[in-house]
């Protein structure tokens, strides 16, 4: 008994406890009474601990202080969540939205501008308040990061669509206020940042607009459309047609910079560079180095880098062999994540996908691909890791369709077999395009080396998307009650611990 509480495991109980206390302040509204009557609990009980350690033995004196500790992390989840909250309702932004007057604001572009094809989007920092401001104005004139700007207009609270609850979906990033096509008028340029920070991201700014440039010039639509969102993560350009024909074939993290993509990027990039003769550990800081020089030319989205840091952790304990402590891993990453922003648990999908998706890969995936190679009878070492690849991808998608049919209301039927399709080439035109299109900045002559099997290798792609497109492939569910959310993990779990059990039992493999 002793020694199954260990210091790794009282660790992952604590951060699990914070979690559960912001998750449960999510949910309820939990009184400050409550919230008082835990901590004093806790309090009893970390105080019965100590003192029973003399009297008592000291595994149950031991269990009793964690249980005390445990409650004591939940209560402070369920206080940091409502401070967060308590923070937004004061904030002095928020109290000048819906105001019947145009107001005039001062601020600061300290996000890539999002440019679409009619409008651009813009988020500023104004002066003197706390909180992002959402612009939406015409495509022309740009604007660019760190531009000081003046603009007039009405200051809006973000609309609830009802299925989709976009002020939610921007609480998260500090956005509390919206305005709509505002007169705009250019005080200062981004001429002189004013950090180092700012100079890195405007550097990298450059560099992405650069290779976008350089996409466009040497590839023709829809092959530059997808090169841009497999090489840049930019996907606002797709066409309503890419976007159904990615949907429909279960393709669409591919071309996003989604926490599903990055996780199964992080773990095609390891069987790859096992498949082409390297060391774990050599495989290890290859993909780890890729993925985040992917994330890099992406310009850094915060979606980008929290699924970074959980694709790192997992493979580095991969890395070290301590498969057994995976999860405990993952989840302190995330409860230091939600102490940064608790606002992530309920209204970021992309936060809720990358975990998803790397719960997947640690419980399913050794399943699903000795499975799959008991199926096949493969014992050559290239062909497991292409099954590993497959394998990686089936069960972070199985742990992350719960969420996407809620979300979205909908499942690609045929996504396992186009994934299978795929993945193969997934690496190498990335590699390619940004090859192509980086020396494309400089020669488009030169660029054509790489732009021949590029091209088709997007060619590639885009057949599979015209083949497999097809209505019957993809199942739309409307209204899907969260029940059925609950409903869905629970036979997961159930079936995952049943997989476990066999396991120990070695009735698999």
């Amino acid at each position: 008994m002793q020694s199954q509480m260990t210091s790794s495991k009282t660790l992952f109980l604590l951060c699990f406890s914070f979690i559960l206390g912001i998750f449960l302040s999510s949910i309820f509204a939990i009184p400050q009474i409550i919230i008082w009557v835990f901590l004093l609990l806790a309090i009893l009980l970390i105080i019965l601990g100590i003192l029973s350690f003399g009297s008592g033995s000291p595994i149950k004196s031991g269990m009793t202080m964690v249980l005390g500790f445990c409650v004591l992390l939940m209560c402070l989840g369920i206080l940091r969540h409502q401070i967060s909250l308590f923070n937004i309702e004061n904030n002095n932004l928020i109290q000048l939205n819906d105001r019947q007057n145009e107001i005039t604001l001062i601020g600061m572009i300290v996000k890539e501008p999002d440019n679409r094809d009619k409008v651009q989007r813009l988020k500023i920092k104004i002066d003197n308040f706390d909180g992002l401001v959402l612009v939406t104005k015409n495509r022309y004139p740009e604007y660019n990061y760190l531009d000081k700007i003046k603009i007039t207009g009405k200051l809006k609270t973000p609309a609830d669509f009802g299925d989709f609850n976009y002020k939610n979906y921007l609480l998260k990033d500090g956005i509390y206020s919206v305005m709509d096509f505002p007169r705009a008028e250019l005080i200062s340029s981004a001429l002189a940042p004013r950090s180092l920070g700012e100079v890195g991201y405007e550097g990298v700014l450059f560099v992405k607009q650069k290779l976008r440039e350089s996409i466009r010039q040497i590839y023709l639509p829809p092959e530059s459309l997808v090169l841009e969102g497999t090489i840049l993560g930019d996907s606002s350009m797709l066409t309503d047609e890419l976007k159904n024909q990615l949907n429909i074939t279960g393709l669409r993290h591919i071309i996003a910079v989604s926490g599903t993509h990055v996780v199964i990027l992080s773990i095609i990039l390891m069987y790859l560079f096992l498949m082409l003769g390297f060391w774990r550990g050599q495989a290890f800081y290859g993909a780890v180095s890729f993925i985040w020089l992917y994330i890099l030319l992406t310009g850094l989205p915060a979606s980008g880098i929290r699924a970074g840091i959980l694709a790192t952790l997992f493979l580095l304990a991969e890395k070290l062999g301590r498969q057994g402590h995976r999860e405990r891993i993952i989840v302190l990453a995330g409860a230091l994540m939600l102490l940064a922003n608790p606002l992530l648990l309920f209204y970021d999908i992309g936060f809720q996908l990358s975990f998803l998706a790397v719960l997947g890969l640690i419980y399913l995936d050794s399943f699903i691909k000795n499975s799959l190679l008991k199926i096949a009878r493969i014992k050559n070492e290239k062909l497991e890791n292409f099954v590993g690849m497959i394998s990686a991808t089936l069960s972070a998608q199985i742990f992350t369709i719960p969420i996407m049919l809620y979300n979205f209301g909908n499942v690609s039927l045929i996504a396992p077999i186009t994934n299978v399709l795929i993945l193969p080439i997934v690496e190498p035109l990335m590699i390619l395009g940004f090859l192509s299109s980086f020396v494309g900045i400089f020669s488009v002559t030169l660029a054509m080396i790489f732009f021949v099997p590029c091209y088709f290798l997007v060619y590639y792609f885009i057949k599979i998307l015209d083949i497999f497109s097809q209505s019957w492939a993809m199942k739309t569910f409307e209204n899907v009650h969260w029940l059925w959310v609950i409903f869905l993990y629970l036979i997961i779990i159930i079936f995952v611990a049943w997989i476990k059990k066999k396991e120990r039992e070695n009735k698999f493999y």
